[in-house]
């Protein structure tokens, strides 16, 4: 009798203890090798530790994500974590009780947020006016320029020494087409890599008010003269068969993995799929630039996402969510995810870490990305934060195709999409008075 009373309290014991133990739900947007980096994290942090438990659940594209957990706030059951893409910065800033600045997480969870500890272009964007840190970087890219070193070599170029400004890249891309390369350069999200990255790397603005840093009294500017110039040199280029767009979002990394294409632009994170796909030598390079525009190059511009924390929470959850995001901190933690992925290691101490482990100079062009980022920025560097971005976007795509398809002039093109996007920011400033 004694042991069977002993067993019952052993497991009531157990029950208590597996009660105890708060879940912290964390909605992403992962799939593929990606989802499983998420889980690895989550298994990770889980193991580390017996109080929490972070639960990663898949919840769709970004757009279908941000939709599901504003439809979950309003419900009262909205995850504890959101991951939310760049272009969805300003609209979360902007949802006024919803979140918790990741800041105020960390310090109330008893760590010392250090600003100066992350790369200023990754911290930067997602900080605000304040200093306060509003989300947590997490997957964070840039935009490069991979070649196929094979089909460099083919056309007699060479393949240590890819082009490092616009002119030397179409003067590339004629060589290839005359070694009979099909496709010598297409990109993978224009509107990121052709016009926002574009002008923080030439130092130029992209919208007022400090590319909407400044307020929602941003309007936009990408149809000045060098963005217009930009645009019709790809149109040239895709005139004389040198530049081939193959639709929105990644649709030009397939065709660059395939060895059809032989340079592309595209996020630094296509690192782990090209090694992983590509039957061929290939390299990473920075962005090309225009020589003869003052400051260039400077830095490009934040990509990925980032992870937000949502309110009305209990106290007690949010000490595990400041618990796991100094786990992500982690120098190693960092290191080794920014070697899986060829996302971004938020921290110089895990770039200095890659560094010191000799990743950089057995896998060269690994560290483009870090070195295009960790320049100093300036007011019209530091990223683009703007309201209604994810519609901006789509109004841009919708213009650019125009121009690739010979139907519009890249000034007329660019006019409309800045006349159409100003709407958009009218918009978000209408609904975002006071």
């Amino acid at each position: 009798m004694k042991f069977k009373l002993a067993l019952v309290a052993c497991a009531a014991a157990f029950t208590l203890s597996a009660q105890a133990q708060t879940e912290i739900q964390w909605w992403h947007s992962m799939t593929g090798g990606l989802n499983d980096w998420v889980v690895d994290l989550a298994n990770g942090f889980n193991n580390s530790q017996k109080d929490y438990k972070v639960v990663p659940t898949y919840k769709g594209s970004y757009d279908e994500s941000m939709t599901a957990s504003i439809a979950a706030f309003r419900a009262g059951n909205a995850p504890h974590i959101l991951q939310v893409f760049e272009v969805g910065t300003a609209t979360m800033m902007a949802a006024k009780g919803a979140i918790v600045p990741v800041g105020q997480v960390l310090t109330d969870g008893g760590y010392k947020f250090d600003p100066k500890a992350y790369i200023p272009a990754v911290v930067g964007y997602y900080t605000a006016p304040s200093g306060q840190m509003l989300s947590f970087p997490f997957n964070s890219s840039t935009t490069v320029l991979n070649y196929n070193k094979d089909l460099f070599k083919k056309a007699g170029l060479d393949p240590n020494n890819p082009p490092k400004t616009w002119p030397e890249l179409v003067l590339a891309a004629g060589k290839l087409k005359a070694s009979g390369v099909a496709c010598p350069f297409t990109t993978s999200w224009q509107t990121w890599t052709q016009l926002e990255s574009f002008s923080t790397w030439h130092n130029t603005l992209f919208a007022t008010e400090n590319n909407g840093f400044g307020g929602t009294k941003a309007r936009l500017a990408f149809n000045s003269p060098l963005h217009v110039r930009h645009i019709e040199n790809l149109a040239n280029m895709a005139k004389q068969g040198l530049f081939h767009y193959r639709g929105r979002g990644n649709k030009g990394d397939a065709p660059f993995y395939s060895g059809e294409c032989a340079m592309a632009t595209a996020s630094s994170s296509t690192y782990a799929s090209i090694k992983k796909n590509a039957k061929f030598e290939f390299g990473i390079a920075p962005l090309p630039y225009y020589p003869d525009v003052p400051g260039a190059p400077q830095n490009t511009v934040i990509g990925g996402a980032s992870l937000w924390v949502m309110s009305g929470k209990p106290k007690a959850d949010y000490k595990g969510v400041a618990q796991f995001f100094n786990y992500l901190t982690n120098a190693e933690i960092q290191s080794e995810s920014h070697k899986r992925t060829g996302y971004l290691p938020i921290t110089n101490a895990s770039f200095a870490l890659t560094e010191k482990s000799g990743f950089y100079s057995q896998n060269p062009g690994t560290d483009t990305a870090v070195n295009q980022m960790i320049r100093k920025t300036t007011d019209k560097s530091r990223g683009i934060r703007l309201g209604n971005f994810v519609q901006i976007r789509a109004i841009m795509e919708e213009e650019l195709e125009q121009v690739w398809a010979g139907k519009k002039s890249a000034k007329e093109a660019l006019d409309e999409a800045v006349k159409r996007g100003n709407e958009q920011l009218e918009r978000f400033q209408q609904a975002n008075k006071g």
